[in-house]
């Protein structure tokens, strides 16, 4: 057994999110936010070394050594999956391993809102799930994906770095494909799936102008595109991915994602009031007639406005989303409040447990 499966198996118990693995610190594991030590002893330089080699595929190995950094999977068979990030730091190597569940959780098991499932009804267009690292974005985008894959018949395509969720087919044909392994970039692999007769693709990140570029047209073209960005907020996803664009091509861009984008859902995990796990907290702007002209006419500022007057179709705000976490006592007023965006409406509650 790899050596790095005993501290691995700890996280699992401890029922966390992360295991960080550095040379010259104790190994530590993230349960529910908070990061905790598993022993007091730090890890030397020459055994982390050993034990990550023990477990990097040869092609892991090869750009790590290279770039001081490589990503890859990693598994415990019939336990886990691992999404893994290797780099060289100030003591030696180090590591970051995130725990995949071997199972997607199912929209019901998450308690998706219904405008979100909404969104999985849809045969075409750009669904945008946000979020900082860690806020559950894959787990939303899984279980959308599980959903489809229960109803219709055709063909979902998958393009990770590195491959988290395994998909197993129910209704649907499915391809993954592995950046680093499989293509050698998102906007290749991208560009490469507009010839694969896809139904749905899965974008695991739009990192460059390049693929927001493909996945725009792609959506234009009627194929249904999923897809994450490192924003916090519905409204700013929009405006993040205009100016991503030159300012001469952003009027066309602003005309493409008025009529293509569906939907954006911005999320984020607050701890639960009694400790033992985390609630996501979403945010969900929907491509309304008046959504879209907005956008048109490059008004983003006023989304937010569009957003909380849109109620009846399933929109709503961050902190709304957060005003019914705390009135249903999921979480405690002081997480509201630090969680919250616009902090004088929590004020009263900073303090409260």
């Amino acid at each position: 057994m790899p050596a790095i499966d005993t501290y691995l198996n700890q996280v699992l118990e401890r029922n966390g999110s992360d295991l960080h693995f550095l040379a010259g610190d104790p190994p530590r594991v993230r349960q529910y936010g908070d990061l905790k030590s598993l022993s007091n002893e730090p890890l030397a330089a020459e055994m982390v070394k050993t034990t990550l080699y023990e477990i990097m595929p040869k092609l892991s190995v090869e750009r790590f050594e290279a770039k001081d950094g490589t990503d890859f999977a990693y598994s415990i068979p019939n336990v886990a999956r691992f999404r893994v990030n290797v780099m060289r730091q100030l003591n030696g190597m180090g590591a970051v391993f995130r725990a995949i569940p071997s199972k997607a959780k199912s929209a019901a098991e998450l308690k998706l809102p219904e405008a979100v499932m909404g969104l999985c009804r849809i045969n075409s267009g750009l669904i945008l799930v946000t979020g900082k690292t860690g806020s559950g974005k894959s787990t939303t985008l899984a279980a959308m994906i599980d959903d489809i894959n229960s109803r219709e018949k055709g063909h979902i395509l998958t393009i990770e770095d590195p491959i988290e969720f395994v998909h197993l087919r129910k209704n649907c044909l499915i391809s993954q494909r592995e950046i680093g392994v499989h293509a050698t970039s998102f906007s290749t692999a991208l560009l490469s799936a507009l010839r694969e007769d896809p139904d749905v693709i899965l974008v695991g990140e739009l990192r460059d102008l390049e693929t927001m570029s493909i996945a725009v047209t792609a959506a234009e073209m009627g194929i249904l595109v999923m897809g994450t960005l490192h924003t916090n907020g519905a409204a700013a996803t929009v405006d993040r991915l205009v100016n991503a664009f030159p300012a001469d091509k952003q009027p066309h861009v602003r005309t493409m994602l008025s009529t293509s984008l569906r939907g954006v859902v911005s999320q984020q995990l607050i701890p639960k009031a009694d400790k033992q796990g985390r609630v996501a907290a979403l945010e969900i702007l929907i491509n309304t007639p008046a959504v879209a002209n907005l956008i048109r006419q490059g008004k983003m500022d006023q989304l937010e406005n569009a957003m909380q007057s849109g109620s009846a179709v399933g929109m709503r705000l961050m902190d709304t989303a957060i005003q019914a976490l705390m009135d249903a006592k999921q979480i405690s007023g002081k997480e509201a409040f630090k969680k919250a965006i616009n902090k004088s409406r929590f004020e009263p509650f900073r303090d409260a447990s």
